[in-house]
């Protein structure tokens, strides 16, 4: 048998830090659902089990998803320092995870969709606000994800270093989007990018959301060319925002050239911002995470 199957060495105990995290996750996980319900004392039972509000689910299950992505980051940094050092740390950055995406989501919806009510939006079951709401959550956990792979420790330098990171990603995305609003109003006879999603056209939320996750995709490189020196946290900062614009501005580059490529004799722009071309949208949202990754093997 142990020629046919060759397993490596694993640590000692590992069976009891996979129940310490699982644990941890799932009771995190339980406070993000009881989270979601409190702008408004909502009722999440009734959004999801007597409503069937499918914009509800994909605006949680995205918030979901980002904290699964933050936890996957801490757990295993760990493993053979102890068992409650192990569950210190998970706990510990899994509070920190749940705090910037929701500070991130609250800075999203204030600076970046400044013209959408999201929770409003949320309710009436506008799924095209929920699938955006859903992946800035997820783009900020991809940030979140580099940055403690970046920093070294648990101390309150590596919690600084992953603040940094945050206030990154926020100006960012804040520059990416109304980039995207000039160009969808000079495409869209000064159309409103923000108003078709109060619309509800879940094709432009489709691109949106590519953009936004292949954006964070790209910008979280900066964890493999930049050296973390946990004292210098200008530097840390200015470097993360150096890095992140240029790899943002080489990456919608080359994502225009891809799309003019491989859509070519296909009007892409109006068959998704007017006609909501929800397949060719998806082969948009494919061509921006797509080469997004490849960027991040690359590096």
């Amino acid at each position: 048998m142990e020629s046919l199957v060759r397993l490596i060495d694993l640590p000692a105990n590992i069976q009891v830090y996979l129940v310490i995290d699982i644990v941890i996750a799932l009771l995190l996980l339980l406070v993000i659902r009881l989270l979601s319900g409190l702008p408004k004392d909502i009722s999440v039972s009734q959004e999801l089990g007597e409503k069937d509000n499918f914009a509800f689910g994909i605006s949680l299950s995205g918030r979901m998803l980002a904290l699964c992505l933050v936890l996957s980051a801490v757990v295993g940094r760990h493993i053979g320092l102890g068992f409650e050092y192990a569950a210190l740390s998970t706990t510990i950055f899994g509070i920190i995870g749940i705090i910037l995406i929701k500070v991130g989501r609250f800075g999203h919806d204030k600076l970046v969709l400044h013209l959408v009510n999201k929770e409003d939006a949320i309710q009436a079951r506008n799924t095209s606000v929920a699938l955006v709401d859903a992946s800035s959550a997820i783009a900020f956990a991809i940030i979140i994800y580099s940055m403690i792979n970046w920093v070294e420790g648990t101390d309150s330098n590596a919690i600084v270093g992953i603040l940094s990171g945050f206030v990154v990603v926020m100006a960012i995305m804040l520059l990416t989007t109304r980039l995207y609003e000039i160009r969808f109003a000079r495409n869209n006879q000064n159309d409103s990018f923000q108003g078709m999603l109060r619309k509800d056209n879940f094709a432009l939320a489709i691109q949106h959301s590519g953009n936004l996750i292949a954006t964070a995709i790209v910008v979280s490189i900066a964890g493999s060319i930049l050296q973390y020196q946990a004292n210098t946290y200008v530097s840390n900062l200015t470097g993360w925002l150096f890095c992140g614009v240029a790899a943002s501005v080489t990456y919608t580059v080359i994502v225009s050239l891809a799309k003019r490529i491989v859509l070519y004799g296909i009007n892409w722009k109006e068959e998704v911002d007017l006609q909501g071309n929800v397949g060719l949208a998806c082969i948009e949202w494919v061509l921006s995470v797509g080469i997004a990754l490849i960027a991040l093997g690359l590096m």
